[in-house]
């Protein structure tokens, strides 16, 4: 599917344009959705990363392989910052990067974090063409927005973006 020339007939959201540190670090998230893939995993990836550049997590989707409903690719990856010692004022600068637009869970889950800033690939609305109509595949439709809207602290989300790239790992992967 081109998702980046989509007639907005339906008013889905516009794809963002990302500079050079965003695209490259989205594209690394992309590149664990397509891991997740592979592995019998829902494609989704993340990373986190501080705001001077250091990656500080990485993680995908893996609730194929664990059977828990929780293993989303932000969630694992804001577990893997557990016990690292890294400050609050830390991640308040930090990105995670979302290959898909973060689930209600997962948007709970970045702001009891800190992370500060969001950017991610394909979204909810683009995905639903996706998982289709099956009860065990829908989603809460309720955007990550909604959640950080309703934050004290300021939670800045940027996406879609990368459409084409991120969509790429779902084409085929959902139950029809």
């Amino acid at each position: 599917m081109n998702f980046s020339n989509t007639n907005n007939t339906t008013s889905l959201p516009e794809e963002t344009t990302l500079d050079e540190r965003d695209g490259r670090y989205l594209r690394k998230a992309i590149g664990w959705s397509h891991l997740a893939r592979r592995q019998g995993n829902r494609p989704f990836g993340s990373v986190i990363v501080s705001a001077d550049g250091e990656v500080l997590a990485e993680a995908y989707n893996n609730t194929g392989e664990t059977g828990d409903c929780t293993g989303h690719a932000e969630t694992n990856a804001i577990r893997a910052l557990a016990g690292r010692g890294i400050s609050r004022d830390t991640l308040a600068s930090a990105t995670l990067y979302a290959s898909g637009e973060p689930c209600v869970m997962c948007a709970g889950a970045i702001f009891w974090s800190n992370i500060g800033r969001v950017v991610f690939g394909i979204d909810a609305e683009r995905l639903r063409v996706f998982r289709g109509e099956r009860q065990d595949q829908r989603d809460a439709e309720l955007s990550c927005r909604d959640v950080f809207r309703a934050s004290p602290h300021p939670i800045e989300c940027i996406g879609p973006a990368l459409l084409d790239e991120s969509a790429a790992a779902h084409d085929g992967a959902w139950k029809v």
